[in-house]
């Protein structure tokens, strides 16, 4: 049985990627800092084997069964205010991490294939102009805004994988659709209560990919021997703020809601520094990935708000 190790694996999308996987008959390992948890599995769940960033310590026996790493493991980008103790929080729960996986596999035995990881299109600035008639592609540089850095400081921790001769695959992820977690978890909210929130004018443009597309380009990356290097993780079809929430507020009550523009003072008082990301419009293109073969099976927003509502 082929074996895949994932870090973050307990995370929204390690979550989802973890039940897929077991679906598809992997053998799953999650690594976790939780003490004293089993590693055998609840009926057909994972594996689990303990890791410590801080101590920088990790179970070996769970580097030398997998086939297959993916590298998940990071703090939460909007879960809190950006302080500088936060930022440096996430910036080196991601850092730190992939160093511990690049020693271990240095030092340990292993007959790790390939190491996917995740990565971020933080790392892509603000478009040029809206709408972007160049969207960015994985060639373009990193942005010197604290997540562009942070994705750059992030893709180059995992680099040095590819000294020992290991495929490695950084997949930029876009905003994730689910009702589950992450952003449209918080869109729903006020929708539920009739008011359908758009942010500033609404105009800037969110490159986003569906949680079970996204699952599915992690496995792809996985099974496709031939892909290599950095492919953007978003869907086809960007949308802007306004289409996404309307669009969404359609499906959950029909005519029944009000817009109501949140102007962007309001969200900078709120949100401080992160305010800058969600303002921010982005535009990002899924042509790499769309010639790997992939096909998206929520390539527009009306398809992926539809599933993600369903469940």
């Amino acid at each position: 049985m082929t074996t895949v190790l994932i870090t973050g694996g307990t995370g929204l999308i390690g979550k989802s990627l973890t039940k897929m996987l077991l679906q598809k008959d992997y053998k799953v390992i999650v690594l976790t800092r939780q003490v004293g948890i089993s590693d055998r599995p609840a009926g057909d769940g994972p594996y689990f084997a303990q890791w410590d960033i801080e101590k920088q310590t990790i179970d070996k026996s769970a580097i030398q069964q997998a086939d297959y790493i993916i590298h998940l493991a990071g703090a939460g980008v909007a879960e809190k205010r950006w302080t500088e103790n936060r930022k440096k929080e996430i910036l080196e729960s991601r850092t730190k991490s992939s160093e511990l996986i690049v020693k271990t596999l240095t030092e340990t035995d292993n007959k790790v294939k390939a190491v996917v990881s995740a990565s971020a299109i933080g790392w892509y600035g603000a478009d040029p102009a809206i709408p972007n008639p160049k969207p960015f592609v994985e060639t373009d540089p990193a942005d010197n805004s604290f997540l562009g850095e942070t994705c750059k400081l992030w893709e180059q921790s995992i680099d040095p994988l590819t000294s020992l001769g290991k495929r490695l695959i950084k997949l930029r992820i876009g905003i994730v659709m689910s009702n589950e977690g992450g952003a449209l978890k918080e869109f729903i909210k006020p929708i539920r209560a009739g008011v359908a929130t758009i942010l500033g004018d609404g105009k800037q443009v969110v490159s986003w990919v569906h949680l079970d597309d996204l699952c599915r380009l992690f496995i792809a990356s996985i099974e496709n021997e031939s892909m290599i290097g950095v492919f953007n993780a978003v869907a086809p079809q960007p949308v802007d703020n306004k289409a996404l929430v309307l669009e969404l507020a359609k499906q959950m009550r029909g005519r029944f809601f009000v817009p109501v523009y949140v102007p962007s003072f309001v969200l900078k008082l709120m949100m401080g520094e992160m305010s800058i990301e969600v303002l921010k419009s982005a535009t990002v293109s899924a042509e790499k990935i769309h010639k790997t073969g992939f096909q998206f099976l929520y390539p527009s927003i009306e398809s992926a708000l539809k599933a993600a509502l369903k469940k």
